[in-house]
């Protein structure tokens, strides 16, 4: 490593970085953060909670299972299982999960021991965060707020509370894809004196892939592009499409990462919607952004959440989004000028909001101009992961 000045002049830093991130090394969203910075030639070195491969330079991996990790394969999606699996995972892995993490940290701490990094970046707070806090050798330690952590995972169990609200005490900062989360981590027990940061989770949106078609699109094309998650109501959005289909008979609606998938083909024969629902497989992101540039509307119908990177790559590809009425997702959408918020509990209310979203042309017209200006402003990808390499630097500087 060479010791060099910044650009200012006032601050020394440590160039290249040795960074240490802690992650599901499946996860396209990781691998998206992390690849910036293997681009760029900083040392990397990747602690995967499960078995992964990844098309960028390591200087290091180390497989780290936890909370039964350690059974999924390498190459299988995540979020990739039947809802009744999910279910049933989710709740074995908040109950027993947690009783994983002293012996998988142990094994953590040996790597971060041997690799000396300049930061420790842990992306997701179950179980990774968990994981990092538990193992926490000095090393400046920068944890990630994912969706859902703290209104799903943190209060499901009094494991769960314990560690989440451990990791916050632990961590030297704290980074979230939206102001909510920063709040709700001060409350978990995040010193409010430490450094926050917001930028979207996985880097932001790569404009040169996900970009407005040519010209706007003229069929009711409506896309769910969250798959098949505990926290998303697919129960309620299968049930709008009957109802959509009343007022709009030609509407195609497409479901993402859902082929194959039992519940979905049993609720398509069950609602007798065969002719109106296309259900994909997980698709490349270059697959997807075209995929969304044949569609007017995103859904996104979820009771938890941050800000969902699918969302934003569907805003940034000219689709009205129709989101779940939550906290998080009013730091993107107002209601009624760039998109359309409603209760993901209700297909009433989601499909006459999807209605909405149909029969007002100039609402689409108006809410696609506002959210190309928005994504370029706030969520576009080298913009926001310059900040993220300052906010890495800042980090460094401090500890030194």
């Amino acid at each position: 490593m060479i010791l060099r000045l910044t650009h200012a002049g006032n601050f020394w830093y440590i160039d290249p970085m040795r960074l240490l991130f802690i992650a599901d090394g499946r996860s396209p969203i990781a691998q998206n953060w992390i690849r910036y910075f293997a681009e760029r030639g900083d040392e990397i070195y990747l602690a995967s909670t499960f078995n992964c491969s990844v098309d960028f330079p390591l200087k290091g991996l180390e497989i780290t299972p936890v909370a039964f990790s350690g059974a999924r394969k390498s190459n299988q999606h995540p979020g990739a299982a039947s809802s009744r699996t999910l279910k049933l995972r989710s709740a074995i892995r908040h109950f027993l999960g947690p009783l994983t993490i002293p012996r998988a940290s142990k094994r953590l701490r040996g790597f971060i021991e041997r690799v000396q990094p300049d930061l420790v970046h842990a992306m997701r707070i179950p179980y990774e965060g968990m994981l990092a806090a538990d193992a926490y050798t000095g090393a400046p330690l920068l944890v990630s707020v994912w969706g859902n952590d703290f209104t799903l995972h943190a209060p499901s169990t009094s494991l769960m509370r314990h560690y989440t609200t451990w990791t916050m005490q632990v961590a030297d900062a704290l980074h979230a894809d939206c102001q909510r989360d920063i709040r709700l981590g001060k409350q978990w027990g995040f010193d409010s004196a430490r450094p926050t940061l917001v930028t979207p989770g996985n880097g932001g949106i790569k404009t040169d892939i996900f970009y407005p078609p040519s010209k706007p699109v003229d069929e009711p094309v409506i896309i769910n592009p969250r798959g098949f998650r505990t926290y998303v109501r697919n129960d309620v959005f299968f049930q709008i499409i009957p109802l959509v289909l009343k007022k709009y008979p030609t509407a195609k609606f497409i479901c993402a990462s859902m082929a194959g998938e039992s519940q979905a083909l049993k609720w398509i024969q069950q609602l007798n919607i065969t002719h109106a629902v296309e259900l994909l497989p997980p698709l490349p992101h270059a697959q997807m952004a075209e995929v969304f540039r044949r569609a007017q509307i995103i859904v996104s119908p979820s009771i938890h959440d941050g800000t969902p990177n699918s969302l934003l790559e569907g805003m940034a590809c000219g689709c009205l989004p129709v989101a779940g009425d939550l906290e998080s997702i009013r730091e993107w959408i107002t209601h009624g000028k760039n998109g359309l918020l409603a209760d993901a509990a209700d297909p009433q209310n989601l499909a006459e909001a999807i209605l909405e979203g149909l029969e007002n042309k100039n609402l689409r017209q108006k809410a696609a101009g506002l959210n190309a200006t928005i994504i370029n402003e706030r969520a576009e990808y080298t913009r926001n992961m310059g900040k993220i390499k300052l906010f890495y630097e800042s980090l460094i500087r401090l500890n030194r």
